[in-house]
């Protein structure tokens, strides 16, 4: 049983860790890390080529989070650790696209990968949270705002759901990462130099 807890989460973090913005950008000629906010995520490939290939890694990004623990929930065993063994491959999936091996541990912000994570664990947590990012970005201006504040508000949604405790612990680890890599973008919020969706400018 320990070797197939070790092969699933080394499994979940290399799926986690395919660069899709990345692929996607240098499948048109260009590198995305090199353009924009240098990020390879959803946000940074759509501001760099455009809408379709936004929405595609945004897609791609939230598949990778969400397949590796449904794929575990249904071939793993009955047993009493079964829960938290799944959660954990969840986290692992989140930080291979942090921090992939493919590319040196530089990774993006996490942010898609971890809806793919939390929609398997509770949807109906995710409905709630997509409502308060839009009202966060259209209000504020700011993309970095909007998955700040969802990031926080997640735990405590789990927990109004009713969401195994298990599941709530690794779901605050996973919200407390999306933090420490948008440190850059509180630093810049708080500073008035944030980038605006709206404008394209600072606030």
């Amino acid at each position: 049983m320990i070797i197939i807890f070790i092969v699933a989460l080394i499994l979940s973090y290399l799926v986690g860790a395919i660069p899709f913005g990345l692929l996607f950008s240098r499948a048109v000629g260009k590198d995305v890390r090199r353009e924009g906010s240098g990020n390879i995520g959803a946000t940074n490939v759509n501001r760099v080529l455009g809408k379709k290939l936004g929405v595609l890694t945004l897609f791609c990004d939230i598949a990778k989070g969400f397949f590796p623990v449904y794929l575990i929930s249904v071939f793993l065993p009955e047993v009493p650790e079964r829960v938290f063994f799944i959660s954990l491959c969840g986290l692992a999936t989140v930080v291979g696209h942090m921090f992939p091996v493919y590319l040196r541990f530089k990774g993006g912000k996490g942010v898609a990968t971890a809806l793919g994570v939390f929609l398997f664990f509770s949807p109906f947590s995710i409905l709630v949270a997509l409502f308060v990012f839009i009202a966060v970005v259209v209000l504020s201006g700011f993309v970095s705002a909007g998955s700040l504040a969802v990031s926080a508000l997640i735990p405590l949604l789990f927990w109004y759901f009713g969401v195994e405790d298990s599941i709530i612990v690794i779901t605050g680890v996973i919200a407390g990462l999306i933090w420490v890599k948008h440190s850059s973008n509180i630093g810049r919020l708080l500073r008035g130099e944030e980038k605006s969706w709206k404008t394209g400018k600072s606030a």
